[in-house]
């Protein structure tokens, strides 16, 4: 993979997991600009999500990327921010 391929790939992932979790979260009237790829998805300062949401967000994953999380740790760390959860995506990813 070139890194101009590399590139590109990224840059759709996270676009395509945008929409993916404004639809999943039904976040309503927020578009894929509105999330920052590096803001926090819990929290005050970034989406606000909470604990429901995480459950969300690994069917999500499961569901159109074939990962599984199992432990609750390495969920934390991966849906920290948008970017995060897509670079796990991008080197764990089944589907």
């Amino acid at each position: 993979m070139t890194q101009q391929h590399s590139i590109n790939y990224m840059e759709e992932l996270i676009k395509n997991l945008k929409l993916q979790v404004i639809d999943a979260l039904n976040l309503e009237g927020m578009t894929p600009d509105d999330i920052e790829n590096d803001a926090p998805l819990f929290g005050d300062e970034g989406l606000g999500l909470d604990s429901i949401d995480v459950l969300e967000l690994i069917v999500l994953m499961e569901r159109n990327y074939g990962i599984k999380l199992s432990n609750p740790a390495e969920g934390k760390a991966v849906f920290s921010s948008i970017g995060t959860m897509a670079a796990y995506i991008a080197e764990n990813r089944k589907k």
